[in-house]
């Protein structure tokens, strides 16, 4: 399994540099997040893995980034909830599913609700207790080699206790604990 964080989005260009919010809902990739994604997506593909598919989160930002990889590698992106942002900013508020679909058609939503972000401030506990749900399902299952994962910081820094920058890639083994 591979995690991958989302490009660098219009809100952490903002917060890179004053480390305020800048009050961005759900905000999209930059030109710089769909260069790094690019290039994510060439190193992806010179790998010798046979990729099988992309789990994203539903926020514009991780499908931008799933949208990227997936025309470049050939592979379906499938939306998974557990794998969003721990819910903290004005930019882990989300969009409508609605709205989402509509721009994203090629993405599978599953049974994703209409309004399926937290309210703000999650807590460490909560995001903790929701990393190890996801790592426990897939550690369950024998297909979690080949499956990208479009995340966020603190997904990631939950589940790897890594802080990685954007665009960047973490090899996961959901069986260790």
């Amino acid at each position: 399994m591979q995690l991958i964080r989302h490009g660098q989005s219009h809100f952490n260009k903002h917060f890179s540099v004053t480390r305020q919010d800048p009050g961005i809902i759900d905000p999209a990739l930059t030109g710089e997040g769909r260069r790094q994604i690019s290039q994510a997506a060439e190193e992806l593909a010179c790998r010798r893995l046979l990729w099988k598919t992309i789990l994203a989160s539903p926020y514009w930002r991780a499908l931008e980034t799933a949208e990227i990889l997936a025309r470049r590698l050939g592979l379906a992106i499938e939306v998974e909830p557990l794998v969003r942002e721990r819910a903290f900013f004005a930019c882990d508020i989300g969009s409508p599913r609605s709205e989402l679909e509509q721009r994203f058609p090629e993405v599978a939503f599953g049974a994703l609700s209409e309004v399926w972000w937290p309210h703000p401030d999650e807590s460490e506990g909560s995001l903790m207790e929701r990393c190890n749900r996801f790592r426990l399902a897939w550690a369950r299952r024998q297909d979690w080699n080949g499956v990208l994962v479009v995340t966020h910081w603190g997904f990631i820094r939950g589940l790897t206790g890594r802080s990685v920058e954007n665009g960047s890639l973490t090899a996961f083994d959901p069986t260790l604990a």
